[in-house]
C-alpha cells in the first residue's frame, strides 16, 4: 500500500481524523443549516413585507409600556364596543423588543434563527427514519426552499410575523412525536405556542395522528403517551392572557367569512404564480408519484405519510396549509429518494464534501448579511413622509384607509391619525364593519356603498391606493373631495368644509 493509498485510507474509509471524528455525522446539519440560513438571510427585505408587521410592533410597544395585554384597540375609530383578542402578544413584545435595541435586523436575524431550528429537526428526523445523507440533503433542501414560498405571494410562512411560532412548534411536536421520547414536553412547549400565534391547534391533528396510528398498531404505552401529551396540551392552552376566551379570539380566524378576502386563506390556484411556483408544483407532483409508486413500502413511516397528505389535501383548500405539506413530506420524500439514489452517493466522502461546502456557508454568512441590511424596511406602501403629512393634516380626521395600509399607519402614527381597519379583521372590528369595507374594495365603484360608509361612520378623509382613478373621479369629481396629498403609493383625500361639518 503506497503513501497515497495509506492517506486515503486513514481520511475516508479508515479511523477519520480528530476533527472529523468530532463532526462525523453532523456534515450534513452544517450544510444544509449554514446554506438555507443564507436563503433566508438573503430574502430579509422579504420577510419584512408582511403589511401586518406594523401593528404587531406597535402592539409590543403597547404591552411593554402598560404591562397588560389590551382588551379594546386604541388606535382605530371603528371598533366600537368590540374586544380585542391578540392572539399573538408575546410574539408582539419580542418583535418590539428586538426592534428598539437592533431595529429590523434583530427581527430578520430570528426569522432566521428559527428557519435554522427547522432545518436541524427535519435533517434529524429525516437521517434517524434511516435515509442516507445524500438523500436528506437534497429532500431537506427542496422542502426548506419551498415552504416559506418566497416566490409567491402571500409569502408569509416564514418571514417577520407570528406565523413563524406555528411554523416552528408544528416541526418540533412533529419531530418530538416522531423520537416518541420527548412528549412529555409537549404541554409545556405548549405554553408558548399559544401565547405566540393562534395557529397552536395545529398541536392536535399532529398529536392526533401519531395516537391513531399508535391505536392501529395496538402499540398501547404510545398511545397513552400521545393521548396524555394532548390532554397536557389542552390544559396549556388556557395559560395566557386571554384564559377560556381565546377560544372566542381563534374562532374569530377560523371560518370567518372574511377569510374569502384574504390571499393565505383562499384556494392554493388563486396564489399560484407562473414561474414561481413551478418547483412547488413539481414536488409535490413528485411525492404523489413516489408515493404511489412504493405504497406498500414498509420502511416509511405512517404517520408522515398521512399527515403529508392531509396538508397536501388542505394546502390545495388554503394556501396556507400549503407550506406544512414540504416540512411533513420531508421524511417519505428522503426514503423515497434514497432508493433512487446510486449507492456510492451514501459514502463518507459526500460527507466531507458537505463539510467543505458546509464551512463555506458558515463564512458566506455575515457577508449575506453585511450585504442585505441596507434593504431591510418596511413595505413602501406608508412611507415615513407620508406618515408625516398625516400627522400634520389628520390627527382630527376619521380616516377610511386601504386595509394594507392599516399596519403600517399604526406603526408610523401609533394612534395619533385615526383609521379604519386593518389586517387584525375580526380578532379586533365587528363583523358588521367588515362586511361594509368589503363592499368597497372593488375596482368599480359602487357609489351607494361609499355614500353609505361615509356617512355611516362621518368619515371625512380617505388614504386609498394612489392608482385607482376610478375612485378619484368618484371623489373629485362627483363629490367634490379635493386630492390634497399623493405619495408614492397611496393618496389621501379629503371631504369638503360642508360635508365634513
Amino acid at each position: 500500500m503506497d503513501a497515497r493509498e495509506n492517506w486515503s485510507q486513514d481520511r475516508i474509509g479508515g479511523a477519520p481524523s480528530a476533527f472529523g471524528r468530532h463532526l462525523h455525522g453532523r456534515e450534513v446539519y452544517l450544510f444544509l443549516i449554514a446554506f438555507l440560513s443564507v436563503f433566508y438571510l438573503s430574502n430579509g427585505p422579504i420577510q419584512l413585507s408582511h403589511y401586518d408587521l406594523g401593528w404587531h410592533i406597535a402592539a409590543g410597544d403597547l404591552i411593554r409600556e402598560h404591562g397588560a395585554v389590551p382588551v379594546q384597540d386604541p388606535w382605530a375609530f371603528t371598533l366600537g364596543d368590540k374586544r380585542w383578542y391578540n392572539l399573538s402578544w408575546l410574539w408582539d413584545v419580542i418583535a418590539s423588543v428586538l426592534y428598539q435595541h437592533s431595529g429590523f435586523a434583530g427581527i430578520v436575524l430570528l426569522v432566521v434563527a428559527c428557519g435554522a431550528i427547522i432545518v436541524g429537526y427535519l435533517t434529524f428526523s429525516a437521517l434517524r427514519s434511516g435515509a442516507s445523507a445524500a438523500a436528506v440533503c437534497i429532500t431537506v433542501f427542496a422542502s426548506c426552499l419551498l415552504y416559506p414560498c418566497y416566490e409567491a405571494a402571500p409569502n408569509t410562512y416564514l418571514a417577520a410575523s407570528p406565523n413563524i411560532a406555528t411554523m416552528l412548534f408544528a416541526v418540533v411536536f412533529y419531530g418530538e412525536c416522531l423520537r416518541r421520547r420527548g412528549w412529555f414536553l409537549l404541554p409545556v412547549l405548549m405554553v408558548l405556542w399559544v401565547n405566540l400565534h393562534g395557529g397552536f391547534m395545529l398541536a392536535f391533528p399532529i398529536i392526533g395522528v401519531f395516537a391513531g396510528v399508535a391505536l392501529l398498531r395496538r402499540d398501547w404505552v404510545s398511545f397513552r403517551n400521545y393521548c396524555l401529551a394532548g390532554v397536557g396540551c389542552f390544559a396549556a392552552i388556557f395559560v395566557n392572557p386571554l384564559g377560556w376566551h381565546i377560544h372566542d379570539g381563534v374562532m374569530a380566524t377560523m371560518g370567518h367569512f372574511i377569510q374569502a378576502n384574504i390571499g393565505e386563506w383562499r384556494p392554493y390556484f388563486h396564489n399560484m404564480e407562473i414561474p414561481g411556483s413551478i418547483p412547488g408544483i413539481a414536488y409535490a407532483l413528485a411525492f404523489v408519484a413516489l408515493e404511489l409508486w412504493y405504497r406498500n413500502s414498509k420502511p416509511v413511516p405512517l404517520e408522515p405519510r398521512l399527515l403529508a397528505w392531509l396538508f397536501l389535501a388542505l394546502g390545495l383548500y388554503q394556501f396556507r396549509y400549503a407550506a406544512f405539506f414540504f416540512i411533513f413530506s420531508t421524511v417519505p420524500m428522503a426514503l423515497h429518494v434514497d432508493r433512487l439514489l446510486p449507492e456510492r452517493l451514501a459514502r463518507f466522502d459526500i460527507r466531507r464534501a458537505m463539510l467543505a461546502a458546509g464551512l463555506v456557508g458558515v463564512l458566506v454568512l455575515p457577508l449575506a448579511f453585511i450585504q442585505v441590511r441596507p434593504a431591510l424596511a418596511l413595505p413602501d406602501m406608508l412611507s415615513d413622509e407620508d406618515a408625516g403629512y398625516l400627522l400634520a393634516h389628520s390627527t382630527h380626521s376619521r380616516v377610511l384607509n386601504h386595509w394594507n395600509s392599516g399596519g403600517l399607519l399604526i406603526f408610523r402614527t401609533h394612534g395619533s391619525v385615526p383609521m379604519f381597519v386593518d389586517g387584525r379583521a375580526a380578532t379586533a372590528y365587528p363583523d358588521e364593519l367588515l362586511r361594509d369595507y368589503l363592499k368597497l374594495v372593488r375596482w368599480e365603484i359602487d357609489e351607494a356603498a361609499w355614500d353609505n360608509v361615509i356617512g355611516k361612520y362621518k368619515v371625512d378623509a380617505v388614504l386609498w391606493i394612489r392608482g385607482h382613478e376610478q375612485l378619484r373621479q368618484f371623489l373629485v369629481s362627483r363629490r367634490g373631495w379635493k386630492e390634497d396629498y399623493t405619495g408614492a403609493y397611496m393618496s389621501l383625500y379629503t371631504a369638503p368644509p360642508a360635508a365634513a361639518r
